[in-house]
């Protein structure tokens, strides 16, 4: 007998929505019946790319999806993005905690900007989401925030990438203790190297070493990491909290 997962009436907002993993959390929550709010930054092409995703499954299901423009890594941006969605949908059931950037350097070339700018969105980011989401989430809800398998294996070049995502990690373990009281339950998934399009610019000598190192022997792909995510938040994960799921191909270095 097979288990169906039903988001229906629930609302999940989605940060860095706009492509890749978001966007593929974005499709799978929607496709469980949930109403998604898609999160852009505004730079580059993600108003547009989110809003092609909007279209597409307001298409499916006309009203089901919203879109809201706020650069995590700005406080008082995430909390207008917050009172928004209290607004327009009455409240949060789901946050996640997608949206990242990569400043790859050495330590020795890294600069002060290059940490304080990935530090700022994959970090101080998920915290500005977490503190204000809370607000207007209701009971019962779930966080889930993207960690990454850098802040287990330490990747050459990524000191900032790898120390805001074991921040992360770190953060849904304290989030799981806090948020108990009101049944909210805060997970992380690390993904390994998903195949999108930040892992298109791996140079193939170096996508091939980390072959070697996945017992799969393939990359992951983004519904890979959206399945991960919707288990979380559904009631199958009713008692997992303040867990890291390592989404790898048994990756272990």
């Amino acid at each position: 007998m097979a288990t169906a997962i039903d988001l229906t009436n629930k609302v999940a907002l989605i940060t860095g929505a706009s492509q890749g993993i978001g966007a593929q959390i974005a499709r799978t929550f929607h496709a469980a019946g949930a109403t998604v709010v898609l999160n852009h930054p505004d730079l580059g092409t993600t108003r547009a790319d989110a809003e092609r995703l909007a279209a597409e499954l307001n298409a499916l299901r006309p009203g089901s999806a919203d879109l809201q423009a706020a650069n995590v890594a700005d406080a008082e941006a995430v909390r207008a993005m917050m009172q928004a969605v209290k607004a327009q949908r009455g409240g949060l059931d789901f946050l996640i905690n997608n949206a990242a950037i990569l400043r790859d350097r050495t330590l020795a070339k890294m600069s002060p900007d290059d940490w304080e700018a990935v530090i700022d969105v994959n970090l101080t980011g998920v915290f500005h989401c977490c503190k204000f989401g809370v607000e207007v989430m209701r009971d019962h809800g779930a966080i889930v925030s993207m960690g990454s398998i850098a802040a287990i294996q330490g990747f050459f070049g990524q000191t900032n990438y790898a120390a805001a995502k074991a921040g992360v990690q770190a953060m849904m373990r304290v989030l799981a203790r806090e948020c108990a009281r009101r049944g909210i339950r805060a997970n992380a998934i690390a993904p390994g190297v998903i195949d999108t399009a930040m892992a298109a610019t791996i140079p193939e000598a170096a996508r091939a070493e980390m072959l070697k190192n996945i017992p799969l022997a393939r990359l992951g792909t983004p519904t890979e990491v959206a399945n991960v995510a919707l288990f979380l938040c559904s009631p199958l994960a009713s008692y997992v909290s303040g867990q890291t799921l390592e989404v790898n191909g048994g990756w272990r270095g």
